[in-house]
């Protein structure tokens, strides 16, 4: 699925212009905040980052200051 946002010009050339990649930059908060209220797991984050391994979710996650979901089933 293609999503398209709307943003005005004149913050986006800003962004642009502080190095943003904007397309990246918003796929990556939408994973962010749904990982954060657990409407993602790991292995679908990694997926739609578009990373190989699990460890790459994992140092993203880190990198945001989002702890990891863990079950008491998972630190048995």
């Amino acid at each position: 699925m293609q999503i398209t946002l709307d943003v005005p010009e004149d913050i986006a050339a800003d962004l642009a212009a502080k190095g943003e990649n904007l397309p990246r930059a918003a796929l990556e908060a939408l994973a962010i905040e749904e990982y954060r209220a657990q409407k993602l797991s790991t292995a679908q984050l990694r997926r739609l980052l578009g990373y190989q391994i699990r460890m790459q979710a994992h140092a993203f996650l880190k990198k945001h200051g989002v702890y990891l979901h863990y079950t008491l089933a998972d630190l048995e």
